[in-house]
């Protein structure tokens, strides 16, 4: 718990380890034991057939509400389950106390289908900045984790992203067609250029994860639902990455972004991207 007087600084210097001990037992107890054996009644459409909620969702992202408020008094938690069932609740983001964003199962049709390729994400911001951030795999057991100045890790190792290899297309992860409209479609077509493989993204989590680690190179996506992002973008960015929105400002999680954004293991990759979403061929 928070001490009087204690900055978030020092609060996450005493407690980024019951942070992640929390994630953990939310998967182990809410999640895994689910993974294979959800009834028909344990899963629900949201706003259309792909978009699923589960049992598991829901009961992951109750149990990180109740400990992830009682471990920083006056903070507030902002979960996709919660803002789908009152969606005014998301505009904590854009307030003053430390908010938690909360994604329970990011990758729920994989979750559904049996696929491993699922984590649970958790990010603190305030003022807009997310200033860390835990990113759980639990079928590999991977924990990648992220405070802002500090660095990123992935299982206690050091995180650098570094910069693509010369001459090799770039490697990113874009909307699934699945989730996108016509126009966002039609935006993301710019990247069907030479030099540039694009391919669907599965879990938003997993790719951030990915591009810190020097596996993707970029992400393109087109929505700004944060729990999808705050904590994959700082990841990126302790990396060594950045991200940047179409116009080349970067991506803001309190919303209004110049749509599609990337997210690069490197500035230059970054930039290139960027141009191309924004229509100037070949980027730059």
């Amino acid at each position: 718990m928070i001490e009087t007087n204690e900055t978030i600084d020092e609060f996450l210097a005493r407690h980024a380890d019951d942070v992640e001990e929390a994630v953990r037992k939310a998967a182990a107890q809410e999640i895994m034991p689910r993974r294979s054996g959800l009834a028909a009644h344990e899963i629900d459409q949201k706003t259309a057939p792909h978009d699923l909620v589960t049992d598991a969702d829901r009961k992951a992202e109750l149990y990180l509400t109740e400990v992830l408020a009682r471990l920083l008094p006056g903070s507030v938690v902002v979960g996709e389950e919660a803002v789908h069932a009152n969606p005014a609740s998301y505009e904590a983001i854009r307030g003053d106390a430390p908010v938690w964003i909360v994604d329970p199962v990011d990758g729920t049709r994989q979750f559904v289908h049996g696929d491993p390729g699922f984590c649970t994400l958790v990010a603190l911001a305030q003022h807009g900045v997310v200033l860390a951030s835990w990113t759980y795999a639990p079928v590999d057991d991977r924990f990648a984790t992220a405070i802002r100045g500090r660095g990123a890790h992935l299982d206690g190792e050091r995180l650098y992203a570094g910069p693509p290899e010369p001459g090799r297309d770039l490697r990113i992860a874009t909307s699934h067609p699945d989730y996108t409209t016509d126009e966002q479609k039609r935006d993301l077509l710019a990247l069907r250029t030479p030099g540039v493989a694009p391919r669907p993204c599965g879990s938003a989590g997993l790719e951030y994860l990915a591009v810190a680690l020097g596996e993707c190179d970029a992400t393109a996506f087109s929505w700004e639902a944060a729990w999808d992002h705050a904590a994959g973008i700082l990841l990126v960015e302790e990396a060594g990455g950045t991200h940047l929105t179409r116009s080349g400002e970067p991506f803001r999680i309190t919303g209004g972004n110049d749509l599609p954004f990337t997210a690069a293991r490197d500035a230059a990759t970054a930039r290139r991207v960027a141009a191309l979403l924004a229509g100037e061929a070949g980027g730059i």
